[in-house]
């Protein structure tokens, strides 16, 4: 309740403060936001800045992707068949419902 009555009060001060500045301090303010973003070094620092953060995340989906195939056993990849059933096959016959007879 802290965080949202803190944010409120943000909120209504950056109002009274903006309405104040009026409209061109806005495109002022707006204008150089624009100059910054259109500025060639910003745009290849952030091309690097992304190309870093794919290269992290391509990292981290790796890494949590060993950790949890050998966590969970049923994630590895055996080259087993499929049971159709989503569960791997431990390879005890009567094991799934196709090979018990057990009508779906």
């Amino acid at each position: 309740m802290r965080y949202r009555m803190t944010f409120a009060v943000g909120l209504a001060v950056g109002y009274v403060l903006g309405s104040r500045a009026g409209r061109e301090r806005y495109e002022q303010i707006k204008r150089t936001a624009q100059r910054v973003a259109d500025n060639p070094r910003v745009q290849e620092a952030a091309g690097v800045v992304g190309a870093q953060a794919s290269r992290f995340a391509g990292m981290a989906r790796t890494r949590v992707g060993d950790t949890l195939q050998h966590r969970i056993p049923f994630l590895h990849d055996d080259h087993k068949p499929d049971t159709g059933t989503g569960w791997p096959d431990d390879g005890v016959e009567g094991h799934n419902a196709r090979e018990s007879g057990i009508p779906y």
